[in-house]
């Protein structure tokens, strides 16, 4: 073991002498992937579980977001901004939830209304109507018989969806980020949920990381092997990524279920719990 291990130092210091060219460009071209295959499991499942308001009764955390939810996706949006601040103070105040990780998830939701901005603020209309919309017309430029024009209703429409997106997604961090997800099943269950719904959230939530970290995987692979380096590389390296994720995922199935019934599975998932909780 020792020998091989000599010799593959000896190898990757002899490629790194010969061809520094082409170790360089593969770390290019691996950088030039969009990184979105993260291991994010671990680091959310360790930070729900070492926060500072994990002692917190679940129920209480979870009744508070739930009626926040409701009372953001109610409110006006200056309400719904303040909800989403007062949020933030709890998971990255409180919790101590690292800001840098709180707020990369936060863009995810900014991410998608930044796709849908042009589809709430642009508008289209035929010359002979120009008078109807003369009210709501921020700035527009004719194009022929054609007028593009800012609406001033989707300007306000884009304002209200941003605040209330970014509000009801904070109430969803809290969530993520201070109830494990093994507890909150086990509330779903005392509320008198049905079985089926909660052991298919548990299994979604079990294969969406293991499809995540199986990604991650294939993706470092094909990068070390300069899959990515140009176009059609990186198309082609993309399908077979797909094709191979569904078939471990088949895999992993089939891995699971063996697992499962080696074990007596009886169609109910039942999870141990010990209550270790302060008043809230």
């Amino acid at each position: 073991m020792a020998r091989r291990g000599a010799q593959c130092l000896l190898l990757s210091a002899f490629c790194h002498s010969k061809f520094p060219n082409i170790i360089a460009g593969s770390s290019r071209c691996g950088s030039g992937v969009p990184q979105l295959w993260q291991p994010m499991r671990p680091q959310i499942d360790s930070l729900v579980y070492t926060n500072r308001l994990r002692s917190l009764p679940p129920e209480h955390k979870l009744g508070f977001a739930i009626a926040l939810f409701i009372l953001g996706y109610l409110a006006p949006p200056h309400l719904q901004l303040g909800i989403a601040l007062w949020l933030a103070l709890w998971v990255i105040g409180y919790a101590r939830i690292p800001a840098a990780i709180y707020l990369k998830l936060l863009a995810i939701p900014i991410s998608f209304w930044l796709m849908s901005l042009p589809a709430l603020v642009m508008g289209v209309s035929w010359g002979a109507h120009l008078a109807a919309i003369d009210a709501d017309v921020v700035w527009g430029i004719p194009l022929g018989q054609v007028y593009f024009y800012m609406s001033q209703r989707g300007l306000d429409q884009a304002s209200t969806v941003l605040a209330r997106a970014i509000a009801l997604t904070s109430c969803l961090y809290f969530i993520l980020f201070t109830v494990p997800f093994v507890e909150i099943v086990r509330i779903l269950r005392r509320w008198g949920c049905p079985a089926l719904v909660t052991e298919l959230l548990l299994l979604m939530y079990r294969f969406i990381f293991v499809l995540t970290e199986v990604a991650g995987e294939l993706l470092s692979a094909q990068q070390s092997r300069l899959g990515y380096c140009s176009w059609k590389a990186s198309m082609r390296s993309l399908s077979l990524l797909v094709g191979q994720l569904f078939q471990r995922s088949l895999e992993t199935y089939r891995q699971i279920s063996l697992g499962l019934t080696s074990r007596g599975f009886k169609g109910d998932l039942r999870v141990w719990h010990r209550r270790r909780h302060q008043a809230s």
